[in-house]
């Protein structure tokens, strides 16, 4: 097995892959061959398939799991697999898609820790809801933050969640007259929209709710249940809503200027913590097809 994060010009490559991405494109004489994006657990390569493409093309759909045998070559800059033979794969279960760096349950661990240091009793009940939910935490480690952005791999939400949580801890302590426990439940809650967003099979799949509503509009109905379970009082509840509906700016209809000083936090630390993950992972993460982005690192 050939991990795609390994791939040098020149070696043979053979190994079983997830298909993230599969277009039927023609050469500059008009000859046809097939644009692949595999992924395994270790990152995601292009692949290039011009040895009977249409036959190859018609064994496989985007999501399967397909054997490949090639060489690699070193194609705009990158290394891409030229496929000499592909085949279906059996489906075992296994995910083949990116994962942190960082063990994903250690990270929900510590974010366990950041949830005790609340003294909000009715936030703490909100927090312990949330992650008593065997499912959601189950998918809240799990699940990335985009498909091809900023924490595109399994684990990304956990990790982005700690690392933002943790920011706005350091502007709290800067600016006292903020609510910190107002502010670092909203960044623990912001992104549990994406737990239903996302799946994990054998790549990342996106699921009709989430097609259909977004995450921002998922992620509402699970912190207002929570928050109605968990008893807080209707100002309590409006204002965590507030700021996690603001976390990625001015809600549809909203004032620019209608922001809470905890949303307006929420909302430029959140772009803060993002922007600067997705910068350090290069700058082909704009790319829905960037393998970079799939592999490094919502």
């Amino acid at each position: 097995m050939t991990p795609l994060s390994a791939l040098a010009p020149g070696a043979a490559v053979e190994g079983t892959y997830a298909v993230l991405e599969k277009e039927r494109r023609l050469s500059r004489r008009g000859a046809p061959f097939l644009s692949l994006v595999l992924t395994d657990e270790s990152g995601a390569a292009r692949a290039l398939v011009f040895d009977e493409p249409d036959f190859f093309g018609r064994q496989f759909e985007v999501g399967d799991r397909v054997r490949v045998a090639g060489h690699v070559s070193q194609r705009e800059g990158r290394p891409s697999i030229v496929v000499r033979h592909l085949r279906p794969a059996p489906d075992d279960g296994a995910p083949l898609v990116p994962r942190s760096h960082r063990d994903p349950d250690e990270l929900f661990g510590f974010m366990l820790q950041l949830a005790d240091e609340l003294s909000d009793p009715s936030l703490r009940r909100l927090l312990d809801g949330l992650t008593g939910d065997t499912a959601l935490a189950r998918a809240w480690v799990e699940v990335p933050c985009t498909r091809s952005g900023h924490h595109a791999y399994r684990g990304g939400l956990v990790e982005h969640t700690v690392g933002l949580a943790s920011l706005v801890q350091t502007l709290c302590q800067w600016h006292p007259r903020l609510d910190p426990d107002l502010l670092l439940a909203a960044a623990l809650a912001h992104d549990l929209g994406y737990t239903r967003v996302y799946r994990i099979r054998a790549t990342v799949e996106v699921t009709e709710e989430g097609r259909l509503l977004g995450h921002l509009a998922l992620g509402h109905e699970i912190v207002e249940a929570a928050a109605r379970r968990a008893g807080l009082a209707d100002d309590r509840r409006l204002a965590l809503l507030h700021a996690v509906g603001w976390h990625h700016g001015p809600p549809p209809g909203a004032s620019p200027n209608g922001a809470s000083p905890e949303a307006l936090a929420l909302w430029r630390a959140n772009a803060l913590e993002s922007g600067v993950k997705a910068r350090l992972e290069g700058p082909g993460l704009a790319e829905p097809s960037s393998p970079r982005a799939l592999g490094a690192g919502g």
